[in-house]
């Protein structure tokens, strides 16, 4: 595999800084969505099979975008447009949620929304792992990652205090909605390095690593049993109540930690095992199988919801994770690409 020189040094961390800052207010936008959406769901009268349906295809069938998404931009060259265009459609998505009427116009807006994230993250991606040294390359994710956590944090304190303040459903998706264009500005003076053409119109499939497959199937089977976080608030809702009430911010704060230490460095991981010329679709080549595998997870989780009761769905999240660590200690670390 090869490996283009990393951007430099100023150029490369300030690249890293603002696509941070982007998806900090992007996130901060779907947090204050997030908490109410299953509420939202309920209210229209849909059960657990249908949060399942809307919390597994929304958030897997557009991941099969990224697959396309990171092959397109090895072929363009450019990953600029595509990650402009997906934060773009993400926010008209999160604007227009505030006109459903139905649980089926919710889960199209979704899909929808979800699918910007399907068309940014691979091109996205690939941008922040050639901002890097390959050695500063876990640290440049893992810092665009705590910004993105971060604006989780900032996104549901403000569901919060909207809800505090007496607005409905509707108003508080339009608030969300605008949250979402302002995420654009940051992306505008984003300077990505420019790559020369390439000598075929396809990428070096070669440049990925025989490791990779062995990764995604892994990191697939912990998505399969991580089940969409609408059933975390649904179960939080109806268990905790009282005194109990005091423990459910701890096990929220234990559920982000987990995206804060698996996320991040899941991505440098595959952007390792991947050589320049096709970062961009071994990244949507990740991305795609833990998006089907989400697809099956949020499906699972809302049958077992319904047909055995609220624990099943965890308890199966729970022995998918155990298997996925044993899985993940037999393969290899990345070796230094030459």
């Amino acid at each position: 595999m090869t490996e283009d020189p990393p951007e430099g040094g100023g150029e490369g961390k300030r690249n890293i800084y603002l696509l941070g800052l982007v998806s900090l207010l992007n996130d901060a936008s779907s947090e204050i969505i997030q908490p109410i959406l299953p509420l939202f769901i309920a209210s229209l009268g849909a059960g657990g099979l249908a949060i399942g349906l809307i919390g597994g295809l929304a958030d897997g069938l557009p991941s099969l975008l990224k697959l396309l998404s990171g092959y397109w931009s090895d072929m363009m060259k450019r990953r600029k447009p595509l990650v402009a265009a997906g934060y773009t459609l993400s926010a008209a998505g999160k604007l227009l949620l505030a006109l459903s009427s139905s649980w089926q116009q919710v889960f199209l807006l979704k899909t929808i929304e979800r699918s910007g994230k399907g068309i940014r993250s691979a091109p996205r991606d690939a941008i922040i792992a050639e901002s890097a040294s390959r050695e500063g390359r876990g640290r440049g994710f893992g810092v665009h990652r705590a910004l993105d956590s971060f604006g989780a944090v900032v996104g549901s304190a403000v569901a919060y205090l909207l809800w505090q303040a007496g607005m409905d459903f509707r108003t508080i998706f339009l608030v969300a909605g605008l949250v979402a264009f302002f995420a654009l500005l940051p992306l505008v003076p984003v300077r990505e390095r420019r790559r020369p053409p390439a000598s075929c119109i396809r990428p070096h499939l070669s440049s990925l690593s025989p490791d990779l497959a062995p990764f995604v199937g892994v990191a697939s089977l912990f998505a399969l049993g991580n089940c969409s976080y609408m059933f975390f608030i649904l179960r939080a809702q109806g268990f905790f109540s009282g005194e109990l009430a005091i423990g459910a911010p701890i096990l929220f704060v234990l559920y982000g930690l987990v995206f804060a230490l698996v996320d991040g460095a899941e991505r440098a991981f595959v952007s390792d095992l991947c050589g320049a010329e096709a970062r961009g679709t071994g990244l949507g080549a990740y991305y795609a199988a833990v998006g089907v595998a989400a697809i099956a997870s949020g499906l699972v989780a809302g049958a077992l919801w319904q047909g055995i009761g609220p624990e099943a769905p965890f308890l199966l999240g729970a022995m998918a994770a155990v298997v996925a660590s044993i899985l993940l200690m037999r393969i290899r670390s990345p070796s230094a690409i030459s």
